[in-house]
């Protein structure tokens, strides 16, 4: 199959998508064939999809991305989501190589003095991980939203990700946040307790603050940074080739 027709499959799936409700699409998603897999980072989108496949016993894995750097309270919650919906979250870690290579390089916090040595630890910490756990997925599915910032506007239901080679499925594309707290009500779906402490987008502790007010739902993550399209590459090609991954192991 020519990418112009995993091209023209996702435009289907995305038509279709836009007529239905989070239930529907989920459904629709995992019947749709192969192997369908939602990336999570415990953030309340993410939760609110973790609810629905759960409730629903859909054949979706759910994995998530343990940084190693991340709050004790999104830690804490994995455990607390797999017993409240009967599930199991894979857990995909950095590889202890690359940690130490990203820091005998950068520094173990060099992300803060370049943007070239946060894209590098995104990298490592992230990006290795990520392709691991969507190895062989026909369907990555994902808690974007339209309404998370300026970058994310246009988020389409689904989308061909050529690099990835799979069709990436935003089902939560054009809920706003209210819509996600009536959900998390209505359901009594578990949420980091940081998102009543201002932090609406929940990534690694080092790399998040909370928002002050005014400020967009993002404006926490990589704080020091000026790029209001600051993002860590797992939803845009712009980490393909950082100066650590083109060093010799």
């Amino acid at each position: 199959m020519t990418s112009q027709d995993h091209e023209m499959r996702a435009q289907r799936l995305d038509a279709e998508l836009a007529g239905l409700d989070l239930p529907g699409r989920l459904a629709l998603v995992a019947a749709f064939g192969g192997r369908a897999v939602f990336t999570t980072s415990l953030g309340i989108e993410d939760q609110v999809i973790t609810a629905a496949i759960g409730l629903a016993r859909l054949p979706v894995e759910i994995s998530t991305l343990e940084t190693g750097r991340l709050f004790k309270e999104t830690a804490d919650l994995i455990g607390e989501t797999e017993e409240r919906f009967g599930i199991s979250i894979r857990r995909f870690h950095p590889e202890q190589d690359d940690i130490d290579a990203y820091a005998a390089k950068y520094g173990l916090n060099g992300f803060y003095e370049s943007v070239e040595a946060r894209h590098a630890c995104c990298h490592v910490r992230k990006l290795v991980p990520l392709a691991k756990a969507l190895s062989g997925a026909t369907i990555w599915i994902t808690g974007l939203r339209r309404g998370q910032s300026g970058n994310r506007a246009a988020t389409p239901f689904a989308e061909y990700d050529a690099e990835r080679d799979l069709i990436k499925v935003n089902p939560l594309a054009d809920w706003s946040l209210e819509d996600i707290n009536a959900y998390v009500e209505a359901e009594a779906v578990p949420t980091n307790p940081l998102h009543k402490r201002g932090y609406p987008s929940i990534g690694c502790e080092p790399c998040t603050r909370a928002i002050k007010p005014g400020e967009s739902e993002r404006a926490g993550r990589w704080w020091w940074e000026n790029d209001e399209k600051r993002e860590c590459g797992l939803h845009v090609p712009e980490a393909a080739a950082t100066p650590l991954e083109r060093t010799p192991a």
